[in-house]
């Protein structure tokens, strides 16, 4: 029998494994310093296509997705083991190796032992789901929900989206979070970025076009937040999306 990895003594494997493989929407995974799986969940499995759990243990995500999207993954693990600092509630894109594509937010802390000493990442990536229309909320934010995405191409505030709600900024960002998961400006930045992703697929425009068309200012600011958001710059997207 394989030893257990030393990072893993940080935390209950068995209990852990069994809890995140009953929740089909979380991705969960413990790494070591060298930013190697040694625990991930049934959900990372299924995305990635692999018969087994241990198809992925011992690799980097930069040896389990396909470039540059793993080596994205990898960075930002070099960053949590390097710095000791979380990154919370990090709204992403995440593509996976079979080509589905999905909204996330990605949650990574450094895994200390009892000296305070990093021996690993543990991650969650949680998927970001539609609103709950049910929410008794919900009727009174689609007026400014449409109106976000009516208007995403234009240079579009949050202000203006409470004003179309008729709330103060403050009730607006509590009521958006309650019935999107999400905040204000990261709802209206998965707006521009979706819109963007079907015009890449599509072909027709230029990225300076597609730029303008959803509400960007400069070609610059969009790949940055397209690549900050995907993993991909544009042009990168496009390529991939071509063969």
């Amino acid at each position: 029998m394989a030893a257990t990895p030393p990072v893993l003594g940080l935390v209950d494997a068995r209990f852990t494994e069994l809890l995140f493989d009953r929740i089909p929407t979380v991705v969960f995974f413990v790494k070591d310093r060298e930013g190697r799986y040694v625990l991930v969940n049934e959900t990372l499995r299924v995305r990635c296509g692999v018969a087994h759990k241990k198809d992925l243990l011992g690799r980097t995500a930069e040896e389990v997705f396909r470039s540059p999207l793993g080596a994205r993954y990898t960075e930002q693990d070099k960053l949590v083991l390097a710095r000791g600092r979380e990154i919370q509630d990090k709204l992403e894109r995440h593509l996976y190796p079979g080509g589905a594509e999905g909204w996330c937010l990605t949650w990574k802390a450094p895994l200390r032992d009892a000296e305070r000493r990093i021996q690993g990442v543990v991650g969650v990536s949680r998927d970001a789901h539609g609103p709950d229309d049910r929410h008794p909320e919900y009727r009174r934010l689609a007026k400014a929900v449409d109106f976000l995405r009516d208007r995403f191409d234009e240079p579009l505030r949050v202000s203006a989206l409470a004003r179309q709600a008729g709330l103060s900024l403050d009730r607006l960002e509590r009521l958006v979070r309650r019935v999107y998961q999400l905040s204000p400006q990261q709802l209206l930045a998965k707006t521009r970025v979706e819109a963007a992703s079907e015009l890449l697929r599509e072909g027709r425009l230029s990225i300076a076009a597609i730029a303008h068309s959803c509400g960007y200012t400069d070609h610059s600011a969009f790949t940055r937040q397209f690549r900050a958001m995907t993993g991909l710059t544009p042009r990168s997207y496009r390529s991939l999306h071509s063969t």
